[in-house]
């Protein structure tokens, strides 16, 4: 199929979310006779549908297998947010009745291989997805690439949809060389079409950041959730893992009978030890960010010194980054190999390591109380997100943690280890509360009720000492006490706003 294909063609878009507005907008401009059908009398995204696109049709319906027949679709494409188990009996009908389905990711494969035959458009496409650390990496890699010179488009999970970033950029002919998208195990779950003859989404590198419990209400099994974010790979990507996750190296491809194993390049915390690789070496106490290179072969060793295979190159220090924790140095590693992969000169994208900020309520630092440093992240929405955080800011100094929301089922015992290592209280609230507290029973660490965010920073400022810092990483969702993370967020950085206003200074920023 090529686009030209979806002329009168119908389609049938599920779900009316900004991917399906985005595929509804698409298929319109290629002339497709759309339908589009959501379980919803009134999405939020209907009036905009309707205002901008007054030839596709609306349906409020149940998706079942009555609609592949009643709608008559020769093509269906999915929204990311409708879980496999809401469509399992109109995916069965699509089936028999060989109607292809697909989503997004399908059909930005396709305007991609028509672009390459109409214009001989080949872009590089640099895909990341993990459970936590995706925007930072995207946001990153998008600067690196910008930095060495070269054109970028960011899309996808971090906004704006792949469709609506290609339809721009084509109607102001301004095609980027590098394309850098964030994709979530929704998306990719989408990736493989159901039948022919949508295309496989193949990317030019990708890299899969860490892999925990998350979204296991939509994917229903961990194993599961791992094979839907392994469809990156596809079947000619470069390979880049984390090799500090165990399942991030786990889906490495197996080699085919009678060929060698896929290669691939890899990051992580310690020292690299293969080509290619990046890693953080500590040299006299200074943690530096590296690369393995091969030793050149006109090199001879010195008498008494032992031949080695590779040679450690220092990049910059860790400490450069104003990105702090040491999660966030590997984040700095993935993006660096994803933007090297993609043919970015290394030595101008060590310049944009040194300058990137950072994404907002990702480990953020709002400043200085008292000699207390106050971070925000809010979107540490999950177990292995707060992990992370605490890891990585604790490696530095003695944190007070505030943990608690809504934990969507979630298992807290991974908090026990890393809160007994690095923190020296924990203030909880929210409604698992009580559970979280049963899960980190018995790590010898001081812990707190809070009922509401002002509380809960008031009583963190109270346990914590000179030179500790005060983390927001809840590990949870939060619905249950705000509108989101954005509000959540906002109300812990009023109530540090607060303390300082208190304390009768300004407060200290270190941003």
């Amino acid at each position: 199929m090529t686009l030209s294909t979806l002329q009168d063609k119908s389609v049938l878009v599920l779900g009316l979310g900004a991917s399906g507005l985005a595929m509804a907008r698409w298929c319109a401009r290629q002339g497709a006779q759309v339908t589009v059908a959501d379980t919803r009398a009134a999405p939020p995204q209907l009036v905009t549908l309707q205002s901008e696109l007054p030839g596709v049709r609306f349906v409020s319906a149940e998706l079942n297998a009555a609609l592949v027949s009643e709608s008559g679709a020769e093509l269906i494409l999915k929204s990311p947010g409708l879980a496999p188990a809401q469509l399992a009996l109109l995916t069965a009908a699509a089936k028999m009745g060989t109607v292809p389905m697909g989503g997004e990711l399908s059909l930005f494969a396709q305007a991609l291989e028509d672009l390459r035959q109409s214009q001989a458009y080949q872009p590089r496409v640099l895909a990341v997805t993990g459970t936590n650390g995706k925007t930072t990496v995207t946001a990153l890699t998008g600067q690196l690439v910008q930095r060495a010179g070269k054109t970028v488009a960011l899309a996808g999970n971090i906004g704006p949809t792949l469709l609506d970033t290609l339809a721009a950029h084509i109607d102001a002919a301004t095609l980027p060389e590098i394309w850098v998208i964030e994709l979530s195990s929704f998306q990719l779950a989408d990736a493989v079409p159901t039948t022919a003859p949508l295309p496989l989404f193949e990317a030019t590198a990708a890299c899969v950041l860490n892999l925990t419990q998350d979204h296991l209400d939509w994917h229903g099994t961990m194993a599961a959730y791992a094979q839907a974010k392994a469809q990156i790979f596809g079947r000619r990507t470069q390979v880049l893992l984390n090799r500090d996750d165990a399942p991030v190296l786990a889906m490495l491809p197996a080699s085919a009978k009678g060929r060698l194993a896929r290669p691939y390049l890899s990051f992580g915390a310690g020292i690299p030890r293969r080509p290619g690789d990046f890693g953080i070496e500590v040299v006299s106490g200074v943690a530096w960010l590296v690369r393995a290179m091969e030793l050149d072969p006109t090199y001879k060793p010195r008498k008494g010194q032992e031949a080695e295979d590779l040679v450690i190159q220092r990049l910059i220090p860790a400490d450069a980054l104003r990105i702090r924790g040491r999660h966030n140095a590997v984040n700095a590693l993935a993006a660096l190999a994803l933007a090297t992969a993609g043919g970015c000169t290394l030595a101008p994208m060590l310049y944009g390591l040194r300058e990137y900020r950072g994404e907002p309520h990702r480990v953020q630092s709002i400043g200085v109380v008292r000699e207390v440093e106050y971070f925000d992240d809010s979107k540490g929405t999950n177990v292995g997100a707060t992990v992370a955080a605490l890891a990585g800011l604790g490696a530095e100094r003695k944190l007070v943690v505030i943990l608690g929301g809504d934990g969507k089922g979630q298992d807290f015992s991974p908090l026990q280890a890393p809160v007994a290592q690095f923190t020296r209280a924990v203030v909880l609230i929210g409604r698992d509360a009580a559970l979280i507290r049963k899960a980190l029973h018995g790590s010898g660490v001081a812990m707190a009720d809070a009922g509401d965010m002002t509380d809960a920073v008031v009583q963190a400022a109270n346990l914590a000492h000179a030179g500790d810092a005060v983390l927001l990483s809840p590990a949870c969702a939060s619905l249950d006490m705000f509108d989101n993370y954005r509000h959540r967020a906002k109300l812990f950085c009023d109530a540090v706003a607060g303390l300082a206003q208190d304390a009768g200074v300004a407060l200290e920023g270190t941003a």
